[in-house]
């Protein structure tokens, strides 16, 4: 599908400059300045001594967001749904539930019409925004706290998971085209965990950062994104006041991680809280006091996509989110990751037990 970024983006910086300019003006302290009416028996001040009338400009509307916390909007079968005439190109980030969601945005997708390129398993996080961005995929599920801290560049994200999706699906769209689509209750935070029968299981993040620099053989794995992002590792060194010691820390693929923390091979091993290996494997979560944030998911697209088919999109994104919790999600998760069934499998045998299909 061919994308007007161009013109996109040359809105979205008029946009900016409006919004810059708007910003700039006056108090409403200005008011105090206004005269009041004078008695009756004392003459009035002549025009030209009047303060000027203060400015009744109007200020520009905050942004909005209109598709992610509107009503909803699902459908009761999949069928209802009108893509025909789409070429839609589904992406996803590397991981077990990512796979599982592109999948359920396939099947669908060619239920309601679409032609669908699947692209899944693309790469990382900015892998999958990069492509988005240069219209080399057409939509992919995102985060809530990725897009606050990593895609907007903010700071100090909201704890609530509908504000956080407000602020980032209206600041996403306003400043960069990019439109969020429903949300889900399910939320795939980041988190660690050990080895359910190891010496290190019942603690919290503060007392997992205390053993590591106690125990010089204790070691923490991670994948690739962690240590580097935002919304990372830096959280939690900054909210423990420590950090893990030079040689104790390892970088593994994000499914090696999980099989290496239950055999003990990691003492500790950073995780998705909502993956079915967790429970498989026998794993203790290490406990979060609420060091990691927000990571609710939502559909994500370029605006110039959305608008090809903007009530389809919106009902597509709710109908397919709405079921998903945190239990739920991770039991899709557990048929892919554990029971090794395809993930297209799962997502379309879902659907139908949904009634979707």
């Amino acid at each position: 599908m061919k994308h007007l970024r161009g013109h996109r983006r040359g809105l979205a910086a008029l946009a900016a400059v409006a919004l810059a300019v708007s910003a700039c003006g006056g108090d409403d302290d200005d008011a105090a300045d206004t005269p009041v009416d004078t008695p009756a028996d004392t003459a009035a001040p002549s025009a030209d001594t009047t303060a000027p009338d203060a400015d009744t400009t109007a200020p520009e509307p905050e942004a909005v967001c209109e598709t992610a916390l509107n009503e909803d909007n699902s459908v009761a079968s999949l069928s209802e749904l009108d893509f025909s005439g789409l070429e839609i190109n589904v992406g996803s980030k590397d991981f077990v539930e990512q796979f599982v969601l592109g999948s359920l945005a396939i099947v669908a997708l060619e239920e309601g019409g679409a032609t669908v390129t699947d692209s899944t398993n693309l790469g990382g996080t900015v892998v999958n925004r990069e492509a988005l961005e240069a219209g080399e995929i057409d939509l992919y599920f995102e985060y809530n706290g990725t897009g606050w801290t990593v895609h907007l560049a903010n700071e100090d994200p909201s704890f609530d998971r509908e504000e956080l999706t407000l602020g980032v699906c209206a600041d996403d769209l306003e400043q960069n085209g990019m439109r969020w689509l429903g949300v889900s209750d399910f939320n795939n935070t980041y988190g660690f965990a050990t080895a359910g029968d190891g010496p290190a299981a019942g603690l919290d993040l503060q007392g997992m950062m205390e053993y590591v620099n106690e125990n010089p053989d204790a070691t923490v794995c991670m994948e690739t994104e962690y240590p580097n992002r935002p919304d990372g590792l830096v959280l939690l060194e900054e909210a423990t006041g420590l950090t893990i010691p030079a040689g104790q820390d390892q970088i593994l693929d994000t499914g090696v991680i999980y099989e290496e923390t239950a055999n003990g091979n990691c003492t500790f091993g950073e995780i998705f809280t909502t993956d079915g290996r967790i429970a498989a494997l026998g794993l203790d979560i290490i406990d979060d006091p609420g060091v990691n944030i927000l990571y609710n998911v939502s559909m994500t697209m370029p605006d110039d996509v959305y608008q090809q088919a903007p009530e389809a999109f919106e009902a597509l994104a709710d109908t397919l989110l709405g079921p998903l919790d945190n239990e739920t999600m991770a039991g899709l998760n557990a048929r892919v990751s554990d029971g090794g069934e395809d993930p297209i499998d799962v997502a379309r045998s879902f659907l139908v037990d949904q009634g979707l299909l």
